[in-house]
């Protein structure tokens, strides 16, 4: 869905939202006040002290993990698992071409390389190389990391490439010709920043960027959108749309569809929230649905989701539901929506991808995909299930081309079936009946599955909400509480987690016969928005009370003891792990925390942190620090408890979540003389890896940690 302008992303991270007060004197005398805190210093990214700690902490954990050949094996393994050139390769259609970015042995930082159809469907498809990034980043004496493109539409002969310096958020835009294969002499270009950036037409961009003091919000994003004309000075760029400071973050887009060419602006006021503008006759002019629902639009139809009960008056649409309705009729007053979804307890939205005909919208039935194809015939929409979705698995679907072509990309996979590529095709009109489905590529298996299987189980949380998790283990696993079993979760952004193909996780852990598990916790989007409300802010505890639960239910179950118990999470799920540590030590065995928010006093005021406090709070309310301080890992840590052993990770070049969150954290437990070990890589943005080899490394300390600690 390449022209749809759609904001809930699976990067929800990026975004930010910040409060502020309107006179500082009345902000003083409202404000939470904040504990004392010894180690600040360390939020100093790249400080001489700070780096010099981090380096001191890096040697103490390469000696304990990484000096061994047992290390250096699995390194190895993971490493060529990430370089298999067995991998599938997938791909975009830009115009005539198929695009896909790859890394390899051969090429770490990657190339940017594009083939026909016909070469595709080859075993060994012969590629054309459009960028090669290792090339460009050695001419450049630049640490390239690949971001993506946006492509000029539907023209599709030009694109802007985004590059990061060592996996940073923050982007470098450059215009590329794909024609000539090179970048436009004197063509579009954006210094480093977090921007926003669309095509209005060939000659002009549609730019949220960094143009100096007031133009970012409070967040660190664009806070304006300018016109910026071809040939003309960036810092000329006609104002087009402004929001406020303490928006978090505002953004414009064209839809190109022939036919139905328009213009949009988004203010995004918090992370749940946003107003949405056309442009008509030079006017802005509000769309008008509710300013918690994700608006998108495709041909003649408006696409609302449902964050909250929707009452229009003469009908109430549940939270949760996917509405359509003709965008004019829509801008000139109607409300009567056709509801393409509508939830149940256990259902909920996933996705929707548009083909030129058709609708494709994926869900959730008890944490188990479903794909149905939808069709407007004759006044009304019909729909058709997709086959070849797993029962305990991850499908997801998307447009070959929305524009022109009802053709689409299907990938499936479980937990022990490798991904699977397939092309099917819609009918351009009647009953959206698949046409045909074709095989593309399918991965090889890249640990051995025979003997495992995969269970769906519940448990019931200290509410009484009942709780899924998958368990991945062995057939006949015995079940007296010896074997290693690690927990994963995240609950937060209303991001489920599905149980799909892990191959480092296979090949590290459970080929030795341990367990992986799940959790489905709230916070998440198993379930829709309920579930993901039903842990915000001052109900934040409901998330760690489910997590805790799902360990409790293990222990009981037998699966594992806590001794044997790991548990692992990053970012949202890194403050999960934060929680854990200090409100269960006795539950685990051994903690992974990656790249982790863990201060949660300070944590609105670095970074992208602001953006979060419609999930987790305003610490600077008094009354909000009162049930912030209860989750926040860094201020509950106890002198008196006994703690399970944990690895801390980050990345300096992290400007998402700060690296200063995992430095205080280890720092705090080092004073106390408890058992941790930190690790920061000087690269890899808020995914902690710039690389395979980096990524590598950084899976093999994680692995080689729950091993020694596990047994």
């Amino acid at each position: 869905m390449m022209q749809a302008f759609h904001h809930r992303l699976l990067t929800v991270l990026t975004t930010s939202l910040a409060l502020t007060m309107p006179h500082a004197a009345r902000a003083a005398d409202t404000t939470a006040p904040t504990p004392a805190d010894p180690y600040q210093w360390l939020e100093e990214v790249t400080g001489e002290k700070p780096l010099e700690w981090v380096k001191e902490r890096n040697a103490k954990v390469t000696a304990a993990l990484a000096d061994n050949d047992a290390f250096r094996s699995l390194e190895k393994r993971i490493l060529s698992i990430l370089d298999s050139k067995d991998r599938i390769p997938m791909v975009g259609k830009i115009g005539k071409h198929f695009y896909n970015f790859w890394r390899d042995a051969k090429n770490p930082k990657g190339v940017w390389r594009r083939t026909s159809l016909e070469e595709y469907r080859k075993a060994q498809p012969a590629w054309e190389t459009v960028i090669d990034l290792d090339s460009l980043a050695a001419s450049e004496k630049e640490n390239w990391v690949w971001h993506g493109v946006t492509v000029l539409q539907p023209d599709d002969k030009r694109c802007l490439v985004e590059l990061s310096r060592g996996g940073a958020d923050a982007e470098v835009i450059r215009e590329y010709d794909l024609e000539a294969k090179a970048f436009v002499a004197g063509g579009f270009e954006l210094p480093e920043a977090k921007s926003r950036v669309a095509w209005r037409d060939a000659d002009t961009l549609l730019v949220g960027t960094d143009f100096g003091a007031g133009s970012m919000t409070t967040s660190g994003y664009p806070r304006t959108v300018r016109a910026w004309k071809r040939g003309t000075k960036l810092a000329d760029a006609e104002l087009v749309y402004e929001g406020a400071d303490d928006d978090m973050a505002v953004s414009g887009f064209k839809d190109p569809t022939p036919g139905f060419e328009r213009e949009f602006y988004v203010r995004q006021k918090t992370f749940w929230t946003n107003d949405m503008f056309e442009l008509r006759d030079g006017q802005l002019v509000q769309v008008p649905k509710p300013e918690d629902a994700n608006a998108s639009v495709h041909r003649e139809w408006l696409l609302l989701e449902l964050r909250k009960d929707w009452d229009t008056g003469a009908k109430t649409y549940p939270a949760g539901a996917l509405l359509a309705i003709d965008h004019e009729r829509f801008m000139a007053g109607d409300r009567d929506c056709h509801v393409l979804f509508a939830p149940s307890p256990r259902t909920s939205l996933v996705s929707f991808a548009p083909t030129r005909h058709h609708l494709l919208v994926t869900t959730l039935d008890n944490v188990r995909n479903r794909v149905e194809a939808l069709s407007w015939q004759d006044g009304k929409w019909i729909r058709e299930p997709l086959s070849g979705v797993p029962d305990l698995g991850t499908a997801s679907v998307s447009a070959v081309d929305d524009l022109d072509s009802d053709e689409f990309f299907l990938v499936t996979a479980s937990p022990l079936q490798p991904s699977t590529l397939a092309l099917g095709g819609l009918p351009a009109s009647g009953s959206p009946k698949v046409t045909g489905v074709e095989k593309l590529k399918s991965a090889p298996s890249f640990f051995e599955s025979k003997g495992l299987v995969v269970e769906q189980h519940e448990t019931t949380s200290a509410d009484g909400t009942k709780v899924p998790y998958f368990q991945i283990g062995p057939k006949d696993l015995k079940l007296d509480g010896s074997t290693p079993t690690l927990l994963y979760g995240y609950g937060g952004f209303e991001i489920p987690l599905l149980p799909g193909y892990e191959a480092i996780t296979g090949a590290a852990w459970l080929e030795k016969g341990n367990v992986s598990v799940i959790a489905n916790i709230r916070g998440g989007g198993e379930f829709g928005p309920a579930w993901h409300q039903a842990a915000l802010k001052e109900n934040r505890p409901r998330a760690y009370e489910d997590f805790i639960a799902v360990g409790e239910d293990l222990v009981r179950r037998k699966v594992t003891s806590s001794a044997h118990l790991g548990i692992k999470g990053g970012s949202n799920g890194g403050l999960l792990m934060g929680n854990m540590l200090t409100r269960r030590p006795d539950l685990w065995g051994g903690v992974v925390c990656q790249v982790p928010l863990l201060d949660m006093r300070r944590y609105h005021t670095l970074l992208a942190g602001a953006s979060w406090q419609g999930e987790y709070g305003n610490p600077d309310k008094p009354e909000e620090w009162e049930f912030i301080r209860g989750f926040s890992p860094y201020h509950n840590i106890d002198p008196a408890k006994d703690y399970p052993p944990i690895l801390i990770t980050t990345s300096t070049r992290d400007d998402r979540v700060h690296p200063g969150h995992a430095r205080k954290m280890a720092a705090r437990l080092e004073e106390l003389k408890k058992p941790v070990l930190s690790y920061e890589n000087i690269e890899g943005g808020h995914g902690g890896a710039a690389d395979n080899k980096q990524r590598a490394f950084m899976d093999a300390l994680g692995w080689t940690f729950l091993s020694k600690e596990l047994k």
